[in-house]
């Protein structure tokens, strides 16, 4: 069975996934909001049961009692940043991230250094706040699960990972705040998908949703970014979100593992569809409408190549390499005929599937020894 159209635009409102204009539909955040309110149906939990059932989500408290770091006080802040040397340097490491002989002909063909330079800056400041937007995202998230997960054992993880965005939040909004001047409006992609998690009410799809999907793919996102930069500042700021996140993730792998190895296949298509929908999103988000607005330049213009770009294209499939092996492992890429497999061959993303999952990730990330106290 091949990809429908009549499926995609059922499931994510638009036939092709790449229709620029569909894409480009829902306008952009109003960068002066300070409020957004999304209506939350869903039924608090309390449970009387306080055995330990679930070792593995005791494990991985435990470990997160132990990875506790304090935003404030373990991060250099006198830290001098020179944003335009940093990019500069990462620029020219990677490039722009656009193949040259693919704007002759647009605006862009006529861009100096200096305006590729104030790109990358504009750049950086927008992936940064992305990843801040997206941190209270599964703050509100995670509280909600606290409220909504029926285990013990999930509760207690969870009130952790509470205090974990808390501190994303906070070490992110600063870091732009005083080392950048200030931050972009969440993406109106970004902000669609929160609102679709904060809103159903099922507890799994809270999880599936932040915990697999958008923390995933900032997991993936923080390591590139990690490895690419030499600012010692951020890349401290990442190294520490990097391991409270791959205990996230872990966090919602084992908890669904259980979960959908239950369901029934009309039950898992329903989480198919919304885990496609969730990529599809994510996807969309990374097409950085908000620099190309405030750069000048009409983003009709430069959709095309931003989704035609070799580059661009290895980079966003990049951020699904942890993604696509978890949800093989929750068994959702190939239930109800291979549904989800066809939609993420169709995104380009399907050769990760045989990566490494993150239930056992969060070792490698591991704090406690560089937090423990000395002597």
């Amino acid at each position: 069975m091949t990809v429908t159209h009549n499926d995609n635009q059922t499931i994510i409102g638009r036939a092709e996934i790449n229709d620029i204009d569909a894409i480009l539909a829902i306008p952009s955040a109003n960068p002066n909001d300070v409020e957004h309110v999304v209506k939350n149906e869903a039924d608090t939990i309390f449970t009387w049961d306080y055995t330990l059932q679930r070792p593995a989500l005791r494990k991985l408290y435990e470990k997160a009692k132990d990875g506790q770091w304090n935003a404030t006080t373990d991060m250099p802040w006198e830290t001098d940043v020179d944003i335009e040397k940093t990019v500069s340097e990462d620029q020219a490491l990677i490039g722009v991230g656009l193949d040259p002989a693919m704007y002759i002909g647009t605006p862009l063909e006529k861009w100096d250094d200096k305006q590729w330079l104030e790109f990358g800056v504009e750049s950086r400041n927008w992936m940064l706040s992305q990843f801040m937007h997206g941190e209270q995202g599964a703050l509100i998230c995670t509280a909600k699960i606290v409220e909504t997960v029926p285990w013990y054992d999930a509760k207690l993880y969870a009130s952790t990972q509470v205090m974990d965005e808390a501190r994303h939040v906070e070490v992110f909004a600063r870091y732009l705040e005083e080392k950048l001047g200030g931050e972009y409006q969440v993406n109106v992609h970004l902000r669609s998908l929160l609102d679709d998690i904060v809103h159903d009410s099922r507890w799994d799809m809270t999880y599936l949703g932040m915990q697999v999907m958008v923390e995933g793919l900032a997991l993936a996102a923080f390591g590139f970014m990690h490895q690419l930069t030499g600012e010692p500042l951020l890349k401290k700021i990442l190294r520490y979100v990097m391991s409270d996140e791959a205990r996230h993730v872990a966090f919602g792998v084992i908890s669904l593992k259980e979960c959908y190895d239950q369901m029934t296949d009309l039950e898992m298509k329903d989480r198919q569809e919304f885990a496609f929908e969730a990529g599809i999103r994510m996807r969309d988000r990374l097409m950085q409408q908000e620099v190309w607005e405030r750069m000048g330049v009409d983003v009709r213009q430069v959709m095309p190549l931003i989704l035609e770009d070799p580059t661009r294209q290895v980079f966003q499939s990049m951020l699904f390499s942890k993604i696509v092996p978890n949800c093989k492992k929750l068994g959702l890429l190939d239930r109800n005929d291979k549904w989800l497999r066809r939609r993420f061959e169709e995104m380009g993303v399907i050769q990760f599937e045989d990566w490494a999952d993150t239930a056992d990730d969060y070792l490698k990330f591991d704090l406690a020894a560089e937090l423990a106290p000395a002597g």
